[in-house]
């Protein structure tokens, strides 16, 4: 962590929300419908936003496909909506929002012609298939969790994820899905030494509520301690203690109007719960709905990539990654690497590594990481970075020897 113009002891805080956060159901939809059309046509061309509020589901965007299998799937568009929100746990009337009776509209178009030829390999100025857009977007590493995710928001996101575990299994029947967490942990010249303050907010039925006091009950509370904050927190820092750690349950008391009928959702609205909470740079763009052409999504996850890798290889104990890319230029028009004083490597050497290292054109980094296939709706919840499973190729560190071997070779030149 940068201590610039702050002394060596820092408090640093990041969120995470759960599936069934307003936003978060409109990634999910996003995802899902690439997912769907993916399945179908590796080459389809997506940009889906979704709006969700009480009773009503917006899709918009634009979409273009290539063969008729993936055109009856944007055909069941409507199929797909109900069933993710089914999926998600909004299934009773009486939140404001079920997947049975709640409208779906669609204003979808084709993606723009403008934009196509940019993209599609021969059709614009250059012969290679280029970005879909301008931009810079950003990858950051640091080695203060197993996944090289900063501790607070993989903390964060594990208190979101354990909720819905417990809502799921049916363990406590009172959860609904909307909720929040939030994450504050104490640093010490850098190196994360304690929790400070744990926050959930959950969404819950009526029955949770002390008749007395109008609030959630204490033991409702005490539930939410013992099989949520407890067990996550023993699993992932064993090493701290909960003794003098201040916690907020549902700090307003209540939480029974929540889900898009609480509050409107609308995709890419999360976008630091999606990577990294806070720590390290973003670009400003969103992923869910967009196919990997867009640099966006693809080079984000390369960025990623590459930091991960460095760290891993023990080149610096923290990494952020920059790539910037024109619209319709297949190369990059510059490739930043800050390790933030903690590499031996000069910045310039690790720049010049990492070029040698990895494919960096947009055809070339979807190839890298497989990209083509449906693997989108498990990143739209429980952020995109620090997970497991075969779809997160970005996540793989089987690039560190290499760096490592390079890096030695470049210390000995």
């Amino acid at each position: 962590m940068s201590h610039t113009g702050m002394g060596s002891t820092q408090l640093f805080t990041s969120e995470s929300v759960s599936m069934g956060h307003p936003d978060k159901v409109a990634d999910q939809i996003s995802d899902a419908l690439l997912d769907s059309l993916l399945t179908h046509d590796p080459h389809v061309r997506a940009a889906i936003e979704t709006l969700v509020t009480t009773g009503l589901v917006v899709l918009a965007g634009e979409v273009t496909v290539h063969n008729e299998a993936a055109e009856n799937a944007l055909s069941r568009a409507e199929d797909t909506v109900r069933e993710t929100i089914r999926q998600i746990g909004y299934d009773d009337p009486a939140t404001g929002f079920d997947y049975r009776s709640c409208a779906v509209l669609r204003a979808l178009h084709c993606q723009s012609p403008d934009i196509s030829r940019g993209v599609t390999k021969g059709e614009g100025l250059h012969s290679e298939q280029g970005a879909g857009d301008q931009g810079m977007m950003f990858g950051f590493a640091c080695d203060e969790t197993k996944s090289l995710m900063p501790l607070p928001i993989h903390l964060a996101h594990r208190l979101v994820e354990q909720l819905a575990e417990v809502r799921k299994a049916g363990k406590l029947d009172w959860l609904r899905p909307d909720a929040k967490s939030q994450v504050t942990v104490k640093y010490e010249s850098g190196v994360p030494v304690g929790l400070h303050t744990i926050v959930i907010s959950t969404q819950h039925r009526e029955d949770a509520i002390d008749p007395k006091t109008d609030q959630m009950s204490s033991t409702a509370q005490k539930q939410i301690r013992d099989m949520i904050i407890t067990p996550v927190v023993g699993r992932e820092c064993p090493q701290f203690s909960m003794d003098d750690v201040t916690t907020h349950i549902n700090p307003t008391g209540r939480f029974v109007v929540g889900g898009p009928q609480g509050d409107s959702g609308l995709t890419g609205r999360k976008i630091i719960v999606d990577t990294y909470g806070g720590r390290g740079r973003h670009g400003g763009g969103a992923f869910s709905g967009k196919d990997p052409s867009k640099v966006d999504r693809s080079a984000t996850y390369m960025a990623r990539h590459i930091a991960k890798n460095i760290v891993k290889a023990g080149l610096a104990t923290q990494c952020e990654v920059q790539l910037a890319y024109a619209i319709g230029v297949a190369e990059p028009v510059s490739v930043l690497v800050d390790t933030f004083s903690t590499s031996e490597l000069p910045p310039a050497e690790i720049v010049r590594i990492v070029r040698d290292t990895f494919p960096l054109r947009p055809a070339e980094i979807i190839s890298y990481l497989n990209l083509r296939q449906p693997i989108y709706f498990e990143t739209a919840r429980n952020g995109h970075f620090g997970r497991e499973g075969e779809g997160f190729t970005w996540e793989k560190t089987d690039r560190a020897a290499d760096l490592r071997k390079a890096a030695k070779v470049a210390q000995t030149a």
